[in-house]
């Protein structure tokens, strides 16, 4: 018979408490660690027009390293294919459907409109948060003013005409990858 090695608890950090962000600190204690110090950032697609659309942001999601891709509406759903989705970027990243993008903020993400409205910020000017929920409207319209009021910031890309969905969310993560360490905690994040 082989001696039984006596069970040790797990070690326990003594790590400083962290700032708790607003969209999380019903769930959590005040001064509650966070579950991780990486950097991140999601999609959420308000309404997205067409398969194309959806295929072409799944594989901007795929070049820039996003988490996840969350959808509402269900003109993406009665359409079929992933037609631009060349890289099939749609098996490694999840993509899914919600009927409220307030119902999926995932932790400690903070939600950022990308709309071209008064009183947003430009993007060239703009610090990341160091996790982000993005989110875009549909080619064909915009975000309704409570998805606008929810988010945190509303930016915008300054140019002298408008772009489709997928260069904007291009765009908007090339923007944050360019900008790297610069988010809001700088780099004591990964």
């Amino acid at each position: 018979m082989l001696a039984k090695r006596p069970e040790q608890p797990p070690q326990v950090l003594n790590l400083p408490a962290l700032p708790q962000s607003p969209y999380n600190r019903p769930l959590f204690p005040e001064g509650t660690p966070l579950v991780a110090d990486k950097r991140y950032s999601c999609i959420g697609l308000y309404n997205p027009k067409s398969p194309e659309n959806v295929g072409s942001v799944m594989r901007a999601a795929g070049c820039y390293g996003v988490a996840s891709v969350f959808y509402t509406g269900k003109r993406y759903e009665r359409a079929a294919d992933f037609v631009t989705d060349t890289k099939r970027v749609h098996y490694d990243i999840p993509l899914i459907g919600i009927d409220d993008l307030k119902k999926i903020l995932p932790l400690n993400c903070v939600p950022v409109a990308v709309e071209l409205v008064e009183g947003a910020r430009p993007l060239p000017e703009y610090t990341h948060p160091d996790r982000a929920l993005y989110i875009f409207g549909p080619e064909d319209g915009s975000l309704d003013k409570e998805i606008r009021d929810w988010c945190e910031d509303v930016v915008y890309i300054p140019t002298t005409g408008c772009m489709n969905l997928a260069a904007t969310v291009n765009v908007v993560l090339y923007d944050r990858m360019a900008k790297g360490l610069n988010t809001r905690s700088g780099p004591k994040f990964r």
